[in-house]
Formats: C-alpha cells, sequence, structure tokens
C-alpha cells in the first residue's frame, strides 16, 4: 500500500466519524427543541358565570361550569363582545366595554398564557347578558309548555321505536301519550353524576330510556293528543322525595326532613343550581273541587282541601267547583290535549322561585334529586315547599279509610313525574 492510499484511507474514516458525530449534534439539538415548549404561549379559556367584577385590579371572577372559580385577567388588549343567546359565532356579535359586563352574564375569557391557579389572562370575552339569557330561557319554556309533554316513561317498545310517557292531571286522570323515535328526534340523556342542566344533557338514543325515567319531549300532538310526532327528546333517571321540614341551615344550604315513605330522617343539600318554588297559601282551595268523585265531592279527605276559608282574593277565593288553578292558555291543558287538562308539572313549573330562606320548619315539600352513594342525603335538583294541601288532595284519590287521605299515600313519582328534570329549560 502506498503512502497516497493510506492518506486517503485516512481522509475516508475521519469523514465518517465527523458525519457521525454532526449527525449525533443534530439529533440531540432536535430532540431538545421537541422537549422545549413552544415560543408561542398556548390557548387557555373559561366558560361560566360572572360572579364579580374588580375594575380597579381589572380581574373578573368566573364561576365554571364545572363549578370551579377562575380569576380573568384583563388588560387595555381585552376585546369585549356581546351575541345573543343561540348564536354560535361572532359574525353578528357586537363591540362593548367592560362596562357592559355585570354579575350573572354567561361568558367565554380566553387568550395566551398559562393557566396558573386557576388564572386566564382573557384577550377576548365574549358575553351573553343575563338579561338576554332570561329573555331566552323563557321563550323556550313557553315553548315547551305549549308544544311540550311530561311525565313517567310507561314503557318503551324497540320493535316498534315508541316510547310511551304517562302522567296525572290535577283532577288525578292518568293520561298517556305515545311518542315515535325516528332517526330526525334529538335523544338527549341527563348525566347522572351531577345537578344535570338541560345545556350539559347529553346525546342519548331510545336503548338508553329505561321504564321510571322521568322524559320530556318537543313537538306536535295529534288532535286528540294520544300521539306527539317528536323534535327533541330529553329523560333521566331520578329520585323524587318527600316530607316535613324539621331543621333548616341556610349557612351551610342544607335541611332535613321526616321522609313520607321511609319515616327516617333525611339530609337535602341545596346547591346553588338547586330550584326552589312555593305551594301558594291557600292554594288547596283552588283545587278543592278536583277531589275523588269531582266538583263538589264530598269524602275522606275532601274537606281539607275544599273547604272555604281565609286566604287571598281572587280565582283561588272562588268556589272549588268553578275554577282549577294556574292560567289559563296555551299550554295550560298539558300532554293531554284537553283529554284530562293540565297535569302536575304544568302546575307546579309555574310556582314562583323563592329562597332557603323563604323555607319554614313545619312545612312539606317534596324534592328531586339523582340516587347518592349516601342513603340519608340527597341533593335538591328541584324543591317545592308548602304542597301539603296538594298532596292530601291526591292521597284521597288513591287512600280511603277512616282517617281520609293522607300525604302518605301519594305515589311521589307517579304524580310529579315530568316535573322534576333537569335544572334550566325545558
Amino acid at each position: 500500500m502506498n503512502n497516497f492510499q493510506a492518506s486517503e484511507r485516512n481522509f475516508v474514516k475521519r469523514t465518517l466519524i465527523l458525519i457521525v458525530a454532526v449527525t449525533s449534534m443534530l439529533s440531540l439539538s432536535l430532540f431538545a427543541q421537541a422537549q422545549t415548549p413552544s415560543a408561542t404561549p398556548p390557548v387557555v379559556s373559561v366558560i361560566g358565570e360572572v360572579k364579580a367584577i374588580d375594575n380597579t385590579a381589572n380581574q373578573m371572577v368566573v364561576r365554571a361550569d364545572s363549578g370551579v372559580l377562575f380569576t380573568v385577567t384583563l388588560s387595555d388588549k381585552t376585546q369585549y363582545k356581546r351575541v345573543a343567546p343561540g348564536e354560535t359565532s361572532l359574525a353578528k356579535a357586537t363591540a362593548i366595554t367592560l362596562a357592559d359586563v355585570g354579575a350573572g352574564d354567561r361568558v367565554l375569557a380566553r387568550g395566551r398564557g398559562a393557566a396558573e391557579q386557576n388564572t386566564v389572562p382573557a384577550l377576548q370575552v365574549v358575553v351573553m347578558s343575563k338579561a338576554d339569557l332570561a329573555k331566552k330561557q323563557e321563550q323556550d319554556r313557553a315553548e315547551w309548555r305549549r308544544r311540550g309533554v311530561s311525565g313517567i316513561v310507561a314503557s318503551v317498545n324497540p320493535s316498534t321505536q315508541e316510547i310511551t310517557v304517562s302522567s296525572r292531571t290535577i283532577a288525578g286522570a292518568p293520561q298517556s301519550v305515545i311518542i315515535p323515535i325516528t332517526e330526525k328526534v334529538m335523544m338527549r340523556r341527563y348525566p347522572p353524576d351531577t345537578i344535570p342542566k338541560y345545556s350539559e344533557a347529553k346525546p342519548s338514543k331510545l336503548q338508553e330510556v329505561k321504564v321510571g325515567d322521568q322524559l320530556r319531549a318537543l313537538g306536535d300532538k295529534t288532535p286528540d293528543g294520544s300521539h306527539l310526532t317528536a323534535e327533541e327528546v330529553v329523560f333521566g333517571t331520578f329520585r323524587i322525595a318527600g316530607g316535613t321540614v324539621t331543621a333548616i341551615d341556610a349557612a351551610t344550604g342544607q335541611i332535613k326532613i321526616n321522609d313520607l315513605q321511609t319515616k327516617k330522617p333525611l339530609t337535602i343539600i341545596l346547591k346553588p343550581e338547586s330550584v326552589l318554588r312555593r305551594f301558594p297559601e291557600g292554594g288547596g282551595m283552588m283545587l278543592g273541587g278536583m277531589g275523588p268523585g269531582g266538583p263538589g265531592a264530598q269524602g275522606p279527605g275532601a274537606q281539607g282541601p275544599q273547604k272555604q276559608g281565609p286566604g287571598p282574593q281572587g280565582p283561588g277565593s272562588q268556589p272549588p267547583q268553578k275554577q282549577g288553578p294556574g292560567p289559563q292558555g296555551p299550554g295550560a291543558q298539558g300532554p293531554g290535549g284537553g283529554r284530562g287538562g293540565m297535569n302536575m308539572a304544568d302546575l307546579l313549573e309555574r310556582l314562583p322561585i323563592i329562597s332557603i330562606k323563604d323555607l319554614k320548619v313545619g312545612e312539606t315539600i317534596i324534592m328531586s334529586s339523582l340516587q347518592g352513594s349516601d342513603p340519608s342525603q340527597l341533593t335538591a335538583i328541584s324543591l317545592v315547599t308548602g304542597i301539603e294541601p296538594l298532596l292530601q288532595m291526591m292521597a284521597a284519590r288513591q287512600t280511603v279509610g277512616p282517617q281520609g287521605g293522607r300525604p302518605q299515600g301519594v305515589d311521589l313519582n307517579g304524580s310529579f313525574g315530568g316535573m322534576f328534570g333537569g335544572v334550566g329549560v325545558p
């Protein structure tokens, strides 16, 4: 081997070593870059309700839909947009200022940066005002009352793809509606692990509907009210309980009752999303003509809600046989379409909303809840107080004895099914 060949071999060898070294360095460099965060901060956001605004600190406290509180930091670069409820883009958004945002508004706040300690540095805040939301919800509720049905699932027929929903009218007459389920029907189910909200109902299908579920459907009824061509169906599995209030703790949001059915103490937990309503004092007199046997009927339990006595003047003070409860107008006849009159859901959902401070020891309540792991505690979804006159009237239809009708004789699920769904519309 001559010197030229030896020199050439050494050059190739050194070149190969250099290539390997460079390749290794490049690989390490690329690996390091892969491990290094991008220079552009990630997008962070929060959707929820405005709880407070601090103009001095340029901050906004937002309670996310998950219940977690976030601090939204604001700056001179933050843009504010208002959209109407139901809009899915910013095409029709209007520019506003921070002064136009208030507590109770629903917002989407988003920006770039690390969401450390539940903090979102907002470059944009999209707002749906509390007033606009309330107006839209009332319009939707009116639509569901006018074109909707509610009740307990009495049967599910997979072969015909039909659901039969049953409910009771104020007069006690059972009524059923058959709902065909086609591919055009939007099926939604309330999630079982929290206080369900209508806006958070999950996509579902006929196979998930069970007998005993509470269900509501929106659509067009046949003239006799026996069938409904549904556009939307929302349902869930709930427990209805009732009892006499024995203690109230407004600070912790808890009340204690003696359960009507088990006769055992039961703790009711009230969350910010829980909806409380009151049956009006003297409201039992409005229902007096609807006891067993029809207007003016006498018999066990009839004397409670049927007798006249002190109470507010107006429609409820008229003789019981002349007028029933509730407003007159579209939707007042309930899902029966005139076959049995307004049902319990139609009646009770028109009652005024109250707070825990309006509850009183000794009153009788009914409420809905999801079944939890502790049978001695229930978290209220919807609750109605002052309901004893109505329970007595209903018990009189179901229980006949020397002592007359008592609230303990009421089938709560059968009587009030459909009233207690999720929070919000419908």
